[in-house]
């Protein structure tokens, strides 16, 4: 009997590869996701927090808008003597389209260059300021730009704060989304303080030139420009050396922007005279300029009329002018050049009684 062939064993099924277990590469990678997120939600949590934090104590910027008009500041000696009133000196509120454009830019070209770039804060502005600062060992550049003195300037406080300073960039982050560009230029040129008690282009295009800011001319436009800087210190009126060598600096400054060529703006420079008008007041007209640029930020647009009673002395300062006169007509007879001069009297308290010069 023939024997069956004996059955083939089957083969045995292949097990399926064993994954291997995770690598530590891929642990690591999903730590840093998660923490990542983390601290993303933790970040937005905190700048949300931020954001009302600074937010409180903010006016009404609606209603801050509304008026047009500044108060009027009025300025006492110690005796309550009144040296200066400075009434409302507004000036007609002038649209952009009706001003020079060499005012409009002698004012970007000094002031923010990238206006018109910038969301209503510069980081260009604020890394070279503070690059220029550390190196300087002191603030010797602010960084503001445009809309942010304009922030400062209708709706804050002087003070200067962290929270300020946060204040200041939240106002100028909600203009720029509320106005155009042309609107917050507009808004600074007619709001800003330009010293001698003036509040906007218009007004100090009268004060010191007899004509109104539309009739300016390039070298007028730098002068006005130049004022925003410091309005006492470069007031053509008590300062003109002091205000043409800065309109100098701003028709420097219209050149390197390019607005004017270097011919243009020496032209603009020579042979035009600022034209000198009277003083705000015959008594202590740098001790007025001096109290009216301290007191500026606390003019705010619906505001109460301001009173100022300072420490001056009235006969203390006109024996201060008289001795400043002799003074000069000394070194006039020595042959000696005295441009300039200046006399303070001060208490031991730090009070001023006197003040001639600046």
């Amino acid at each position: 009997m023939a024997k069956s062939p004996r059955p083939r064993p089957r083969p045995r099924a292949k097990k399926p590869p064993e994954r291997a277990p995770a690598g530590p590469r891929r642990s690591r990678l999903a730590t840093i996701l998660k923490w990542a997120g983390a601290a993303a939600v933790w970040m937005v949590i905190a700048a949300l927090g931020a954001g009302v934090w600074v937010s409180i104590g903010l006016p009404d910027l609606d209603e801050a808008l509304k008026t047009e008009r500044r108060p009027t500041v009025t300025i006492q000696a110690a005796d309550g003597t009144e040296i200066y009133r400075a009434g409302d000196l507004v000036g007609e509120t002038v649209a952009l389209k009706n001003l020079p454009p060499h005012l409009m830019q002698a004012v970007l070209a000094t002031e923010d260059r990238r206006f018109y770039s910038h969301f209503g804060i510069d980081p260009i502005g604020l890394s070279r300021a503070m690059v220029r600062n550390i190196r300087a060992g002191r603030v010797v550049e602010g960084g503001s730009t445009i809309t942010q003195q304009l922030a400062k300037n209708l709706f804050l406080t002087p003070a200067r704060t962290i929270t300020r300073k946060l204040q200041e960039m939240v106002v100028a982050l909600w203009l720029e989304w509320e106005f155009s560009k042309d609107q917050i230029l507009t808004l600074y040129l007619n709001r800003v303080y330009l010293g001698a008690g003036t509040y906007g282009v218009d007004a100090a295009a009268r004060r010191f030139f007899q004509k109104p800011a539309a009739r300016v001319n390039t070298y007028e436009a730098a002068v006005l420009a130049g004022l925003l800087k410091a309005p006492s210190r470069y007031n053509p009126v008590a300062s003109p050396e002091r205000a043409h060598a800065r309109a100098r600096t701003v028709l420097g400054n219209m050149v390197a922007a390019g607005y004017l060529t270097e011919t243009k703006a020496a032209d603009a420079a020579r042979g035009i005279q600022v034209a000198v008008v009277s003083a705000p007041t015959g008594n202590a007209r740098h001790f007025v300029d001096w109290v009216l640029e301290a007191v500026s930020d606390y003019v705010t647009a619906g505001g109460r009329d301001l009173v100022v009673k300072t420490t001056l002395d009235l006969a203390l300062q006109r024996q201060a002018e008289t001795a400043m006169g002799r003074a000069f007509m000394a070194a006039d007879r020595a042959w000696m050049q005295a441009g300039e001069g200046a006399l303070i009297a001060l208490t031991p308290q730090g009070a001023v009684r006197a003040m001639v010069g600046g």
